[in-house]
């Protein structure tokens, strides 16, 4: 049975949280979860994977998001608004939310990778 939830991201750098001469850099990101399917859905789980542009790669797994585990019915949107630092001006988020039907069957719904660059960073292309 295919589950079709929508995700999407926006993100905003946080230039007052963040410090360059101490290789901080934070950025706020902003996630719409819209259930598109025909049943009720919850969000049971996240697992984000966090990586910054030296390759460092930060795993964060747990129940919910903000403390929240939503249920959607159809036609509905979860909102939330969170937060993660780096140790570089750039890097990338991606992940996925472990949801339950109404049948209590576990399935897996992709957050897609989304960018994570201060406004001055310029990125460089070997």
């Amino acid at each position: 049975m295919k589950h079709p939830i929508k995700i999407s991201t926006k993100t905003v750098f946080l230039d007052q949280h963040s410090n360059q001469d101490e290789r901080e850099y934070v950025w706020a990101y902003h996630i719409t979860i819209t259930n598109q399917s025909d049943d009720s859905v919850q969000l049971m789980n996240r697992h984000w994977k966090i990586s910054d542009n030296s390759g460092y790669i930060k795993e964060v797994k747990g129940k919910g998001v903000i403390g929240k585990q939503p249920i959607l019915k159809p036609g509905e949107q979860f909102e939330y608004a969170s937060s993660t630092r780096l140790n570089s001006p750039s890097g990338m988020m991606f992940g996925n939310y472990e949801m339950c039907d109404q049948k209590g069957d576990l399935f897996l719904v992709q957050i897609p990778a989304f960018s994570l660059d201060a406004p001055d960073y310029q990125a460089y292309i070997n």
